[in-house]
């Protein structure tokens, strides 16, 4: 299998390279299967699918669960720190997600998204003990400002009208992706990115085993196309295993909130999928809100001058 040799892609690039590389690709992959999960959600009910997801990044990554000979035992915290990894990056994070894209747009889950620095840096403020920034403070403000705008306008258009937890539902994911990210930069330090992807995907296997099998008994599986079988099959190594490896190994380098800076790629991602590949319409009130939601990332996220903003988190 291709992805299986990810890994050594990478090796001859420079480390602060890699973790740009990394990182950036990790998020335009996220907003991209954000994006394409739409067309998922309307073949597959969402705990089914995300049961398919991680049942078959687990086949895929059943390599990467032993621990290496040079790395330690997992201690009691990095257990903790794994098992709510995956229960808000994962699981929630899913079901928030895929609940959140069904009953808005690709479009609007793009948008809000786009809140996820502004999220990250609030937790490193509240768990990490970093101070906010001004600058920081303001990227929130434009961040909310953009949410706000992207629900208030949803009325505007009857066709495409959405009821309110849906946006409720994608402000969840975004606090879960930003624990993901807080609790990922810690660790790194203990954990490789490989062994980490593979056992917050177990964790998540197990967690939505139950609800996947009650949807899994009433699901015509022969009714399935090919073609949605196949994106599935993207869905499941992009959102389990591509993207975690990615992102592990960029934040061994880069610091949380730099890294934050990032994930401007996955609105972006997200936004263009639906627009070019699932033709939604990009309306006046969306750009606006999409021009604040990146505003405020930038502002949020981008590389202080003063020397603390340089030291690593975590």
């Amino acid at each position: 299998m291709a992805w299986v040799n990810l890994p050594r892609m990478f090796l001859k690039l420079p480390v602060r390279a890699l973790a740009y590389a990394s990182l950036a690709s990790s998020m335009v992959l996220v907003g991209s299967y954000v994006g394409l999960s739409k067309s998922l959600v309307a073949v597959f009910p969402v705990f089914l699918l995300a049961w398919l997801r991680f049942g078959i990044a687990a086949v895929a990554m059943a390599g990467w669960v032993r621990r290496p000979h040079a790395e330690q035992r997992l201690s009691r915290g990095d257990r903790k720190l794994l098992f709510f990894e995956s229960f808000l990056g994962n699981f929630l994070f899913s079901i928030c997600m895929l609940f959140g894209v069904q009953a808005t747009s690709a479009v609007a889950a793009g948008v809000v998204m786009a809140g996820i620095p502004a999220a990250v840096a609030l937790l490193s403020r509240f768990w990490l003990g970093e101070k906010l920034q001004s600058r920081v403070m303001a990227g929130i403000a434009c961040a909310v400002a953009g949410i706000a705008l992207l629900a208030l306008a949803r009325g505007s258009q009857p066709a495409q009208q959405a009821p309110w937890w849906g946006y409720a539902l994608l402000l969840g994911a975004v606090f879960c992706e930003a624990c993901y990210v807080v609790i990922g930069k810690r660790l790194t330090a203990q954990v490789s990115p490989k062994r980490i992807s593979a056992l917050i995907n177990l964790w998540g296997l197990v967690l939505v085993t139950p609800l996947g099998l009650w949807q899994a008994m009433r699901f015509d599986f022969a009714g399935v196309a090919a073609s949605a079988w196949g994106l599935l099959l993207f869905y499941a190594v992009a959102a389990s295993m591509v993207t975690v490896w990615l992102w592990m190994v960029g934040l061994r380098h880069v610091p949380a909130q730099q890294a934050g800076v990032f994930s401007v790629m996955l609105p972006l991602a997200a936004t263009a999928v639906g627009v070019l590949w699932l033709g939604e319409s990009l309306g006046l009130a969306q750009a606006l809100a999409l021009g604040l939601a990146l505003a405020g990332l930038l502002l949020a996220t981008w590389p202080g001058s003063s020397p603390g903003s340089r030291q690593p988190a975590g």
